[in-house]
């Protein structure tokens, strides 16, 4: 009896143990989906980079970047805008520069991969903004200047958008252009 009490425990023990390591290996499987999916939109949402040439794998926080980009400037974009994302732990960049004969203006100018990352970062924050209407806004970045445009609904989703862009890391000043729909 002994015997087969110490058995029926064991296999409870074993059994609580496996389901607790099956719940937080999903918890993890479901973070990295959702950092993967906000580095994809990272990506998508850049104006500069062609994010089709570009593959993001996430495992425990740690994204690793592989594909193809035209320059070190677009690799360093790359890399720059998705260790900035929520819940990104480290970025592992192996992206390969395939050189094309055309010259990129960014490439001459240090300011356009900041100004880049800032266009970035401000729409996508307004992307994930559920008061923001972030479809419905542009955002243009020039030595530090956020331009916002567009049409939102109201005086307060103006404001908003005008805060999350203000708040911005290396934003030095905002234009607000959106006009409010009547």
């Amino acid at each position: 009896m002994k015997r087969t009490t110490l058995a029926v425990m064991m296999t409870f023990a074993l059994a609580a143990t496996s389901a607790n390591v099956a719940a937080n290996d999903w918890k993890d499987a479901s973070k990295d989906a959702w950092i993967d999916g906000k580095a994809e939109t990272t990506l998508l949402l850049n104006g500069n980079l062609n994010s089709f040439s570009i593959d993001t794998d996430v495992k425990n926080g740690v994204v690793t970047l592989t594909g193809k980009v035209e320059s070190e400037v677009d690799k360093a974009l790359a890399e720059e805008l998705i260790e900035n994302l929520d819940g990104v732990e480290s970025v592992d960049n192996k992206l390969m520069v395939e050189h094309s004969d055309k010259k990129r203006d960014h490439d001459k100018d240090g300011n356009a991969l900041k100004d880049a990352k800032i266009t970035t970062v401000v729409k996508t924050r307004l992307l994930f903004e559920s008061e923001v209407s972030g479809t419905s806004i542009n955002v243009d970045t020039k030595n530090g200047t956020v331009t916002l445009k567009g049409e939102v609904d109201s005086s307060a989703e103006k404001d908003l958008a005008m805060a999350i862009a203000k708040n911005t890391k290396d934003v030095k000043d905002v234009v607000n252009k959106l006009r409010v729909n009547k």
